[in-house]
């Protein structure tokens, strides 16, 4: 497994880390188990979670991805095999069972979240603390254009970065990073953490995949020129690009035929890149899914691609994808599909 460093941290993580918002919703105990175990038999070492999993969320189910890991590690031992990362929800209206819906990036906010979180995954520290989401009100999850509100009563950023400071200090959080962050709000912190001597943040985790690459546009400069690097999310864009919905096809226990609110991917432009792109992999005889996350895992600014999977087969197939170099007839054909229809679906 190739291993990557994380940051300015001086530590590495493997190159695919795994992505467990479906433990506790799609997943059991015992199967989240089994793919922690396959996974750190195939040298994953890097874990990534959040308070508010599993996904979708539910107050029926909020906080027990983090359990099932907590549970795992009290069964297994070893906490110092992996590095673990979680992260505190910012604000949102569609959460209003954690934290009385009065979620913001604040001490109170954020304090809460991370002792909540240690008690849940059983451990006495965070390697990798993550803000979800910004508290401010830009444009993330999907939204391309940046439309100015003319009043702001976000928290700080400093502030928000100064609670963080203390909890590294305090031993709690060993690194912090940021997720569904926009150019600016990533610079921000960089910056304010050099002027202030606070804590740089080590990582960005965005989405990126074959039908999203908005990344690409002013954030893979950052991350490559400030040594941020990105966690890639939803790499094969919650399945669909291993080609199994295409012409309408909805598996059975598949995420697409179980929860209907996942339609980001699912327009008919990212249908029709995802056939081609299934069809560029079936030419060169590759698996589709393996061909999307090779893509992903071999971008210069990629720290880790965050892989999920709801069986053991599926999460086989994707830790092969480790070992696959695309041809450059392959990478010129994916170009070729991009040029030709560009992030259908961001």
């Amino acid at each position: 497994m190739q291993r990557n460093l994380l940051g300015n941290t001086g530590s590495e993580v493997s190159a695919l880390c795994l992505g467990t918002m479906t433990f506790g919703e799609q997943n059991s105990e015992v199967e989240a188990h089994a793919q922690l175990d396959r996974a750190l038999a195939a040298g994953i070492d890097f874990i990534d979670t959040a308070e508010m999993y599993p996904v979708p969320p539910r107050a029926e189910t909020q906080g027990l991805t983090e359990r099932y890991i907590g549970s795992w590690l009290a069964a297994r031992g070893g906490r110092d095999r992996i590095l673990l990362a979680t992260k505190v929800a910012g604000p949102a209206d569609w959460l209003p069972y954690l934290r009385d819906g009065q979620n913001r990036l604040d001490r109170a906010n954020i304090e809460t979240a991370l002792d909540a979180s240690l008690r849940r995954l059983r451990t006495d520290y965070i390697d990798l603390f993550q803000l979800h989401w910004p508290d401010r009100q830009t444009n993330f999850f999907g939204q391309l254009g940046y439309q100015h509100a003319a009043s702001d009563d976000s928290v700080p950023l400093l502030e928000t970065l100064d609670v963080l400071g203390d909890l590294v200090r305090a031993g709690k959080v060993r690194h912090i990073g940021v997720s569904n962050e926009t150019p600016w709000g990533l610079m921000r912190y960089l910056a304010l953490a050099e002027r202030h001597d606070l804590p740089r943040m080590v990582s960005i985790q965005n989405p990126y995949n074959l039908l999203n690459r908005t990344f690409e546009i002013g954030l893979a400069e950052v991350a490559i020129r400030e040594n941020c690097g990105l966690l890639a999310y939803s790499p094969l864009a919650f399945g669909v690009l291993s080609g199994k919905y295409l012409e309408g096809a909805r598996p059975a226990g598949a995420r697409l035929t179980l929860f209907d609110r996942f339609s980001r991917y699912s327009n008919p432009q990212a249908e029709w890149a995802t056939a081609q792109y299934v069809a560029l992999a079936r030419l060169h005889g590759l698996d589709p899914a393996q061909m999307a996350l090779a893509w992903v895992t071999s971008r210069p600014f990629v720290t880790a691609n965050i892989i999920g999977a709801t069986t053991l087969e599926q999460l086989d197939v994707n830790i092969a994808s480790a070992d696959l170099q695309l041809s450059a007839e392959v990478i010129a054909g994916i170009e070729a599909i991009h040029a030709g229809q560009p992030n259908p679906a961001p």
